[in-house]
């Protein structure tokens, strides 16, 4: 009886053993399948998505764990790491905003700014007191000394003059003569004290020192030491940059537009958180050849240098203004190929993305015409490190399954 009993637990065990077997198969596979349940991906482009580590096919990051199972569209930050990423908001509210038309501009040297000096005299330059360009010349600074015959004999005439006008004092006619005679040496670009200096010694000097007429950077320099210049010759080029013009582009269907007198902004290249006011003064009354577009012109003030020459600008002129519109600051929109949204702060530390529709824009500000209402808590800075944080996170895109 005793046989037989084992027996029977014998042949229970046998029957069994397939059945446990395949529970313990089925475990595996449970475990083999909860341990791959971690996936990665790029924390660049959300779409790659992999059950093990390694890089992204498209720019070669490594991939990153992310919990796909996580359904969560927001994101939750404590204050130390709103702090590193710079997160700011405003509340957003209706208000009153203009379409600019943008005029691709540049900066040009101001004629009216521009000093040309030649020579008044014939003769050798004898020293060059300036001698390259750049270099920056105070009114009344020496410039350059000559050597001229011609000078030497106007001074010999005028002391002459000055003697008998001094001999006969009464004589109009030596008073007249003693004045044309020094009128003659003030516009050879004598000065008053070159002059009196000349009658105090009563010597004529061939060397003659002429002056800066005006304050300016010598753009352009056309003499060297020991050349000879006739009278008349150019000797050098003065820029002042105190003020500056900007000559922006107009085409024809845009004409209509601008008018002289109207008030613009410009934006110079490197300079945009500098916008400056101007008045257009000027239209050309053709357009350029070969180019089909005319010219508008004005100048901007650039009390420090700051701006040269030749330096890219922007010309915005208003268009039509809207009231009671919904804004925000350009930063504050992302834009991808999914749509374009915004981050709302939903409480303290807690934000979520939002899909918005966006309308008339200008170089800081930009109309939001859906997604939004008065009174929404908009960040304003750090939108896009929120963006990488949640793709980070979440491992898709923010815009995902939302629709406009």
């Amino acid at each position: 009886m005793i046989r037989r009993n084992e027996f029977l637990k014998k042949m229970a065990i046998v029957a069994l053993a397939p059945s446990l077997l395949w529970a313990c198969k089925d475990n595996t596979k449970t475990a083999v399948k909860g341990a791959k349940e971690q996936t990665y991906t790029c924390p660049m482009h959300p779409q790659i998505v992999r059950n093990q580590p390694g890089t992204c096919p498209i720019c070669g990051m490594d991939l990153v764990p992310f919990d796909k199972n996580n359904v969560e569209t927001s994101l939750t930050l404590g204050p130390s790491q709103q702090m590193l990423a710079n997160i700011t908001t405003i509340t957003i509210g209706a208000g009153a905003i203009s379409n600019f038309i943008r005029l691709n501009a540049r900066l040009v040297t101001d004629p009216e700014a521009t000093t040309y000096i030649s020579s008044r005299v014939p003769g050798r330059v004898e020293t060059l007191y300036v001698k390259q360009t750049g270099v920056p010349v105070q009114k009344g600074q020496p410039l350059y000394k000559i050597y001229s015959e011609q000078l030497s004999t106007l001074q010999q005439e005028y002391l002459l003059m000055a003697a008998q006008a001094a001999s006969f004092p009464d004589d109009q006619r030596f008073q007249q003569m003693e004045k044309a005679a020094r009128q003659k040496l003030l516009l050879y670009g004598q000065t008053e004290g070159q002059l009196n200096e000349l009658v105090q010694s009563k010597k004529t000097n061939p060397y003659v020192t002429y002056l800066a007429p005006a304050s300016g950077i010598v753009a352009e320099l056309s003499i060297t030491e020991g050349q000879y210049v006739a009278e008349g010759g150019n000797i050098m080029r003065l820029e002042a940059y105190n003020s500056i013009w900007v000559e922006a582009d107009v085409y024809p269907a845009e004409a209509s537009k601008v008018r002289q007198g109207q008030q613009v902004k410009v934006t110079v290249a490197g300079y945009e958180d500098q916008p400056q006011a101007m008045t257009i003064s000027f239209i050309t009354p053709a357009l350029q050849a070969g180019s089909q577009v005319m010219q508008v012109r004005g100048s901007i003030s650039n009390p420090n240098h700051q701006w040269q020459p030749g330096m890219q600008a922007v010309v915005l002129l208003p268009g039509a203004v809207k009231s009671n519109a919904l804004t925000l600051p350009v930063d504050a929109v992302i834009r991808e190929a999914k749509g374009t949204h915004v981050w709302i702060e939903k409480e303290s530390g807690k934000y979520e993305p939002r899909m918005v529709k966006t309308g008339t824009e200008t170089f800081d500000q930009v109309e939001i015409t859906a997604g939004l209402q008065s009174g929404d808590k908009v960040v304003v800075t750090g939108a896009y490190l929120l963006y990488s944080e949640f793709v980070l996170k979440k491992g898709k895109n923010p815009m995902d399954g939302m629709n406009m």
